[in-house]
């Protein structure tokens, strides 16, 4: 797979960041939090792409860290992954937290890097395009300007 891929995952159980570094240190480049607080120190030093957490945790919810993290910034893409059906948490993921996906505990190894992958397409998409739109923009500042200069002349 592609090293290039940036993955966060907070989860309060260190056994399932333990087993998740074991499956995907290959994979990508991994960094993993025992916190929301902790994932958000990492998240302000990083250049993610792909943000996985848990939902429920003591000190802030998935989506709470969530909704921090698209405070500082919105590009990467954002996973919840929780071990129970709370259908008031996948309504608050995806309108608060603006949710990729959303993945139940356990998961299988094939889906979450699947997953993952979708995922990182989709933020290069994103950001190829955003670029595109500032080299398009830029392109015609200076086509207005040598129009201006033409009706001037």
């Amino acid at each position: 797979m592609s090293k290039e891929v940036k993955v966060l995952y907070v989860d309060d159980e260190v056994h399932n960041l333990r087993s998740f570094k074991a499956t995907f240190r290959r994979d990508f480049t991994l960094f993993t939090a025992e916190s929301g607080p902790e994932g958000l120190e990492i998240f302000k030093k990083e250049d993610l792409n792909i943000i996985l957490t848990d939902q429920r945790m003591p000190e802030m919810t998935g989506i709470e860290f969530l909704v921090e993290v698209q405070k500082i910034n919105p590009e990467p893409m954002r996973i919840l992954i929780t071990g129970y059906s709370d259908i008031t948490a996948v309504i608050d993921a995806i309108n608060k937290g603006q949710v990729y996906r959303y993945l139940n505990k356990p998961w299988q190894y094939e889906d979450l890097k699947a997953t993952i992958m979708a995922a990182f397409e989709v933020f290069t998409l994103r950001r190829e395009n955003k670029e595109l739109v500032r080299k398009l923009e830029r392109a015609n500042e200076q086509l207005e300007f040598l129009l201006r200069q033409k009706l001037l002349s």
